[in-house]
């Protein structure tokens, strides 16, 4: 063999021995890329198959109901007078709370005097309710809070449950220097079920029992410090609590339904 064919003999070999090295990088890259796309298609796919947002949820988008459908609702029947018990004496109010933890879990709110002038600070809460299924309590604020009643907000086995509760909690942390426990807000309960709008009381009655809940707009704007709190005062403070209650109630025995059945009522609502 001549010097120029043992020459290109060599530079054969070291081409046929890094060329599989090469190949084997290319087909790695080539499978991962592959391996990616294929992984982003299938993830888009089955976002989109099933209905899930990208945050996961599972739940359908629920529609709030028109105030004209609400409006041709029959009347919501909540506490009348006689179901309502202003609560006011230390011996009173122990014994009122000692019904209120045996329920367990209870319709809350709270009620401030509105403010009108400008820059003006709430000083309120100056009632907070509290109900079972039976009966609704308020107990009227007055510079200090029983110690009862303290004890019974602060406990966090006793569930609380309201509507949009953000700010009642905020005035009785700094008016009173009380952290409540065991509260459950119904805002983000409804969210969780699929309605993206603020739900309120008014909605929730509509919503889960297709009747109207008929609130005062001016026992709402009335003087909520006062010494003596009229009839429509105690109707509108007590059924507050109590659709509170009723709604939380009610998410819980939806919850526990068969899909189909929710189906159904959602159709009833667009209707």
């Amino acid at each position: 063999m001549s010097a120029l064919s043992r020459l290109f003999a060599r530079f054969s070999g070291l081409f046929k021995r890094s060329a599989p090295v090469a190949t084997r990088d290319t087909a790695r890259k080539s499978d991962s890329r592959s391996g990616r796309s294929s992984r982003s298609r299938s993830a888009g796919s089955s976002g989109s198959a099933n209905g899930t947002s990208a945050s996961g949820s599972s739940q359908p988008r629920r529609n709030l109901m028109g105030k004209a459908t609400i409006q041709a609702l029959p009347t919501f029947q909540g506490f009348e007078i006689d179901d309502i018990e202003v609560v006011q004496g230390e011996q009173a109010v122990a014994e009122a709370c000692a019904v209120l933890r045996a329920a367990g879990t209870l319709g809350f709110d709270t009620e401030s005097r509105p403010t009108f002038k400008k820059g003006e600070a709430p000083q309120g809460p100056h009632l907070v309710q509290l109900c079972t299924n039976q009966r609704a309590y308020l107990f009227p604020l007055r510079i200090t809070m029983p110690a009862a009643l303290r004890e019974l907000l602060a406990d966090r086995s006793i569930r609380k449950v309201g509507f949009d509760l953000r700010s009642d909690l905020a005035l009785l942390d700094a008016n009173f220097g009380l952290r409540c426990g065991g509260v459950e807000d119904l805002v983000p309960l409804f969210r969780r079920a699929g309605y993206r709008n603020t739900v309120g009381a008014v909605q929730a009655v509509a919503i889960l029992f297709r009747q109207h809940y008929r609130k005062s707009k001016s026992a709402k704007m009335s003087n909520w410090a006062a010494a003596q709190l009229n009839d429509s005062q105690q109707r509108y403070a007590a059924n507050d609590a109590y659709v509170a209650l009723r709604a939380y109630q009610a998410l819980r025995e939806r919850a526990r339904r068969p899909a189909a059945t929710e189906a159904v009522a959602d159709s009833a609502v667009n209707k």
